[in-house]
């Protein structure tokens, strides 16, 4: 006799979970981690494998340098997709420094890494281990490779370097590997972007928070990454060797493909980025970000020199702060009116103190 009333609770149930609509903030966060964010660290995985395989076979005389050096530069365009979206566990304890080293301003890269190789002990991944987070990442990596010290083409200079080359390779897989291990395990990041409350998020508006601070501070530092080298923290006094991988001449190139991460989280995959929790009444913004965003990346992929190339000319120059500007401009609008629109207080970022 309790059937039909059990049955009419289970359908008024249903039908008001039907009816209930779906946490948005909770969608897009999951989305953009299952879309946006794995992909990409994936991507850093595979090209940080082909780049332990990479050292040992320049090293083995089985490929030549500027194979080698092409490794490099898909490992280093991986980074530099990754740096929009560092949160959770790459972004804490100090691990990015780990993949790459920047700033460098008193060279510590060159000269850590002399020291290493010029030491008694044996440079195998037990001594990287317990070296400097300057000698274990991709500016190591470059600087082996690029610079005219080592001379990687020079078959003595080679075999020098060479065991600390496989040995930066192997850590920065094996890294690469463990971060993504720990994003897809049962309580990883992945789990916390997509179901809430958790042990890092009280609710998905946490989550879109960080994934925002996350994006301020990534377009802060490109900013920083582009000023630094052009002047504009130094009195109007260009310092080119503090731009990032300015060894291999590719720090325009990272610029880009960092930006082009960032915008991915606005837009999202099926518009389920960031840009999709603004309202129809909120258009105007969106509109204003899209066109920051495509201002900006078309006068990075449009050019065709190098950071060093653009800074020995006006025009270059010009063109240089025609891109800081335009980096300014994406950069002030997260941080300032999308904040605003998400009911987002950044507090702090990162680089603040620098």
């Amino acid at each position: 006799m309790f059937r039909p009333k059990l049955l009419f609770t289970s359908l008024a149930a249903l039908a008001l979970g039907a009816c209930s609509p779906q946490d948005p903030q909770a969608l897009t966060s999951a989305a953009i981690a299952q879309q946006v964010i794995l992909p990409t660290y994936s991507r850093w995985v595979e090209a940080d494998r082909q780049l332990a395989v990479s050292a040992l076979a320049f090293c083995e005389g089985k490929a030549d340098l500027a194979t080698a050096r092409a490794d490099f530069l898909h490992a280093q365009k991986a980074w530099a997709e990754l740096q929009p979206l560092l949160i959770g566990p790459l972004a804490e304890g100090n691990r990015a420094w780990q993949v790459q080293f920047w700033p460098d301003k008193k060279n510590l890269v060159g000269r850590q890494v002399e020291q290493l190789i010029n030491a008694d002990t044996p440079v195998d991944a037990e001594t990287l281990g317990k070296s400097s987070v300057v000698v274990r990442g991709l500016s190591a990596y470059e600087y082996i490779l690029f610079d005219s010290k080592p001379d990687a083409a020079n078959a003595e200079q080679k075999a020098r370097y060479c065991p600390l080359l496989v040995a930066i390779g192997e850590h920065q897989k094996t890294l690469a590997e463990e971060i993504l291990k720990g994003w897809n395990s049962t309580d990883g990041m992945l789990a916390q972007m997509t179901k809430f409350p958790n042990q890092r998020y009280a609710d998905s508006h946490e989550a879109i928070a960080d994934l925002l601070r996350a994006q301020v501070t990534a377009l802060d530092t490109l900013k920083k990454k582009l000023g630094a080298p052009m002047g504009r923290l130094s009195k109007g006094i260009p310092q080119p060797l503090q731009a990032e991988a300015w060894r291999s001449h590719s720090s325009l190139k990272s610029l880009e493909a960092s930006l082009n991460a960032a915008q991915t989280v606005w837009v999202g995959v099926d518009n389920k980025g960031l840009r999709g929790l603004l309202g129809k009444d909120q258009q105007a913004l969106a509109d204003k970000i899209d066109a920051a965003y495509a201002n900006a990346i078309k006068l990075l992929a449009s050019n065709q020199k190098t950071l060093g190339e653009l800074l020995d000319d006006e025009a270059g120059r010009q063109q240089l702060n025609a891109i800081y500007d335009s980096l300014n401009v994406v950069h002030r609008l997260h941080e300032g009116e999308l904040a605003k629109a998400l009911g987002i207080q950044l507090g702090f970022n990162a680089n603040d103190g620098d």
